[in-house]
């Protein structure tokens, strides 16, 4: 399906290499962090380039004025509002909607998950949190050893567990509000173990990482007894609704992967850095949909970047706190997302990926452009911030022939205009 990307795919890979920071970093508040956490993330550097990588400056909010595509949703059978989604089938040659896709790695912050929950609700956006598994384990259970990441020791993880009893509970009560209001949740996997703390998932056999999503299910089934809790919420999200997720510091290898997530029913990933430069439609391999980790132009840097929060952040300074500089930081960000809505919505329409974490990394240099972009794009014609269940299913009732028209369309975004 993507021969038409070959010679631009070869020509990434020869220029591009992978390396791995490790970086310490707090979370802004206590939920699900532990305090200091260690993060790891994947810096991919395009050739010729040293620096990129896995508004308001407040979180309030703006208003937004009303569109069509933020009227009130129907409910579904299960209480939950039906998609936002219009499951319509399209007719040859006709433009496809321009979808939009927020994602927060880890998905364990008291305060962020509420600030994009109601700015969401305000515009009618549906967003995906792909869950980091230890987060739903206190410290009773770290004490107990409950986790065991593949090839490391018993408790060891490269990121901090969930915390106090109130702060798994915390936690629990926004994965229901977000499920209940039709956000989808996905994995982060467990351990976040990357390069340096090997063995990380490029290193991972599928047995590793079937250990790792047994675990993660386990730990979504059975945290209250895993903590030793009692008198707790239940967590109302089903295992079975988590169909893909994305993979720490986008390590691992496809061939080992995919075994694993037919194993777990899982249907989409979005790990993989494209290979291509630009905004491309999802591929179907080995029957697994897979969202590209896309690499594009960004006016404010003139030059690429990997679309991540973390990558923008090395990209401006190879990642160092420097809070003062937020504001120019916040602007880049945000003209890097709206170049890529404007390339995409007059393109090929591929969906948007706004791939972030619940941070305040760099004086909260990335989750408000983020926001505002959701406030403002949110809201435009023919264009829906979807999660990524909704877009499957929405290629997937396409007829065929329409549907690989709509795929084989070249990347956007890759240069500048």
């Amino acid at each position: 399906m993507r021969s038409r990307y070959l010679i631009i795919g070869l020509a990434v890979a020869l220029v591009a290499v992978t390396t791995v920071l490790i970086v310490t970093a707090r979370s802004g508040d206590s939920t699900a962090s532990g305090g200091d956490l260690t993060v790891t993330n994947t810096v991919v550097v395009p050739d010729g380039d040293t620096s990129s990588s896995d508004t308001p400056s407040s979180d309030t909010p703006s208003s937004s004025s009303d569109q069509s595509s933020s009227a009130a949703p129907t409910t579904g059978t299960d209480g939950r509002p039906a998609s936002n989604v219009p499951m319509t089938k399209l007719a040859p040659g006709e433009k496809p909607p321009q979808f939009i896709i927020f994602s927060f790695d880890g998905a364990g912050s008291e305060i962020k998950w509420p600030i994009f929950m109601d700015a969401a609700k305000q515009v009618n956006a549906r967003f995906t949190g792909f869950l980091s598994g230890i987060y739903l384990i206190g410290d009773s259970g770290k004490n107990a050893g409950v986790y065991t990441g593949p090839g490391h020791p018993t408790g060891a993880a490269s990121i901090g567990y969930g915390g106090t009893e109130q702060s798994i509970i915390n936690e629990v009560n926004n994965l229901n509000r977000a499920y209940s209001e039709g956000h989808e949740i996905g994995t982060h996997y467990n351990g976040h173990f990357c390069a340096g703390a090997e063995p990380s998932g490029d290193q991972w056999s599928t047995a590793d990482w079937n250990s790792e999503l047994d675990q993660f299910f386990q730990f979504m089934s059975d945290w209250k007894t895993l903590n030793n809790y009692t008198d707790v919420p239940d967590l109302q999200v089903p295992t079975t609704e988590v169909k893909g997720g994305r993979t720490p510091c986008l390590e691992g290898q496809w061939d080992q992967l995919v075994p694993a997530w037919k194993a777990h029913d899982m249907t989409y990933d979005s790990s993989m850095p494209a290979p291509y430069s630009g905004i491309a439609w999802p591929e179907k391999k080995d029957g697994i949909w897979e969202f590209y980790m896309p690499t594009v132009y960004s006016p404010g840097f003139e030059g690429s970047v990997m679309a991540m929060d973390y990558n923008f952040w090395f990209k401006f300074n190879q990642a160092q706190n420097e809070p003062e500089t937020a504001p120019e930081l916040r602007q880049i960000v945000k003209g890097t997302y709206d170049f890529m809505y404007d390339q995409a919505y007059h393109g090929n329409r591929a969906p948007v990926l706004i791939a972030n974490h619940f941070n305040v990394w760099n004086g909260d240099s990335f989750n408000p452009p983020a926001l505002d972009f959701m406030m403002e794009k949110c809201t435009q014609p023919d264009t829906y911030c979807a999660t990524y269940q909704d877009v499957i299913a929405w290629m997937e009732m396409q007829d065929p022939a329409v549907l690989e028209q709509i795929l084989n369309q070249a990347p956007v975004a890759a240069s500048a205009p």
